[in-house]
């Protein structure tokens, strides 16, 4: 008897696999995201739905205008607490400012003359909000820093990162395409040059 109470205990045991709770936890956040997406689609469409000037005033600010990611990030992790995964330790980090041999205004930023295919890093810690061509750019990621400040690099090739990664200071974006390298950075409607944005 006692041999059969045995057996049916170590039955009831389940273990789980620590990669089925990593799985899990992926599951979650995937869950999550797609429910606060669908949940702001349906707070637009009543918004926007209860009146004529709110529609106006919706595709005035929501369509035309950069949403603050981080901004909305802090806030909600105020209220509800983490929404994003902590950044994946396993992202290629380093430190140090970048060496340029020269630097002259370009467009709304500056063009950093680089050795080649110098690896560049993030200057914050912000969201990726866009990787793709930019004219007069060439390859450009666009960070939006955790302090509102929008950082575009251009000219990159062999991008690591994704749109959407969450990603730390210092962290590998690329490589430049040759020797030149851009840089815009954009804070509060406000164009800063490298140099003055390094020194605040």
């Amino acid at each position: 008897m006692e041999d059969y109470l045995q057996a049916f205990k170590n039955k009831k045991k389940k273990t789980y696999p620590k990669n089925d709770f990593k799985n899990l936890e992926n599951i979650k956040n995937h869950i999550s995201k797609i429910l606060l997406s669908i949940i702001f689609f349906l707070v637009s469409i009543i918004y926007t739905n209860l009146s004529d000037k709110n529609l106006l005033l919706y595709k005035e600010h929501v369509l035309t205008e950069s949403l603050p990611f981080t901004k909305i990030k802090g806030w909600y992790e105020d209220l509800f607490g983490e929404i994003l995964p902590d950044p994946p330790t396993d992202q290629a980090v380093f430190n140090g400012r970048l060496v340029y041999k020269d630097i002259e205004d370009y467009q709304n930023g500056s063009k950093l003359k680089v050795n080649n295919h110098t690896l560049i890093n993030n200057l914050t810690g912000g969201i990726v909000v866009y990787v793709g061509e930019k004219e007069d750019f060439g390859n450009t990621v666009i960070i939006q820093g955790a302090d509102g400040t929008d950082i575009w690099y251009g000219n990159l090739t062999n991008i690591s990162v994704k749109l959407y990664d969450y990603i730390a200071a210092n962290t590998l974006l690329g490589e430049v395409d040759g020797e030149d390298l851009y840089i815009v950075i954009k804070k509060e409607d406000k164009y800063l040059k490298y140099e003055e944005y390094q020194n605040t």
